[in-house]
């Protein structure tokens, strides 16, 4: 069954888009690739992106101390803190009050997607550096990019005035070509961060396993998002993307995903074949 056979059988219940193709950033297949979601948890990505620019320009250290707290600036007026109990990733709170290196925040970050993990990398990266690391990592063939990052996660003050975070399927796979491609250390050490990822419900969930798949999804109410760097031992690697705002149970939102990229797979070899 094809990708657009997939997508037919869930027409009317949500918004969907995938993008899919080389790691060059050409694409194959698009669908709704332009349309905006709300971002949740794949806007991690570029601020781990940014934090390595920082690292690169002597700004930060990876190994430099961050004191776990949890209080921050919000982006639209007062202060706001991270809700516990929609962070799955206990040992950033376990951590509370206590000197941690910045780069394990940054693990516990992509890794096990801990929001307050991301609020204590964005609060040392800046929330305008990882826009830019976001927008500047924008696709040639993208035409009408509408993807940002204008605050950190939880920041309801923020949200109550209309700021929020957007990603579209073109916008990721736009910073996963970027991140797939980077040389040298850094860009070595966010490709293993997302290979790393330990939330395998999505892209990886249906291939061979030990396939190495560098993805940073994202989910909230009505949100499943996945993106990643496929890499398969006899093909060349490729770039998808799957973002579902619906009314689809969690479930079959995850199925779908997977489903996708298993169809991308099983076309690894002849990706244009992708229907």
């Amino acid at each position: 069954m094809g990708i657009a056979e997939l997508l037919k059988q869930v027409d009317g219940s949500g918004e969907f888009g995938v993008w899919l193709g080389r790691l060059d950033g050409t694409p194959v297949f698009e669908y709704e690739a332009e349309r905006p979601h709300y971002s949740a948890s794949t806007m991690k990505l570029p601020v781990a992106m940014a934090m390595m620019r920082k690292v690169e320009a002597g700004e930060l250290a990876l190994e430099q101390p961050v004191t776990v707290h949890n209080d921050f600036a919000s982006a639209g007026s007062g202060r706001f803190g991270v809700n516990p109990d929609e962070d799955e990733a206990p040992a950033t709170w376990e951590a509370m009050g206590t000197p941690v290196p910045l780069t394990w925040l940054a693990t516990e970050m992509i890794t096990r997607s801990s929001n307050l993990a991301t609020n204590l990398v964005l609060e040392q990266v800046g929330v305008p550096a990882a826009h830019a690391a976001l927008t500047e990592a924008t696709l040639p063939t993208s035409s009408s990019p509408a993807s940002k990052i204008e605050r950190g996660i939880d920041d309801l003050p923020a949200r109550a005035a209309g700021i929020s975070n957007l990603m579209s399927p073109a916008g990721l796979a736009g910073v996963l070509v970027a991140v797939g491609n980077q040389a040298g250390p850094s860009g070595a050490y966010l490709r293993d961060l997302l290979a790393g990822n330990q939330w395998n419900g999505e892209i990886p969930a249906l291939l061979p396993p030990g396939t190495r798949v560098e993805h940073k999804n994202g989910w909230d109410t009505r949100i499943r998002h996945d993106g990643g760097i496929v890499r398969a031992a006899d093909a060349d690697p490729f770039v998808l993307v799957v973002c579902t705002t619906s009314d689809l149970p969690d479930p079959e939102a995850q199925k779908l995903i997977a489903s996708i990229a298993l169809e991308a797979w099983n076309h690894r070899h002849d990706l244009e074949a992708v229907r």
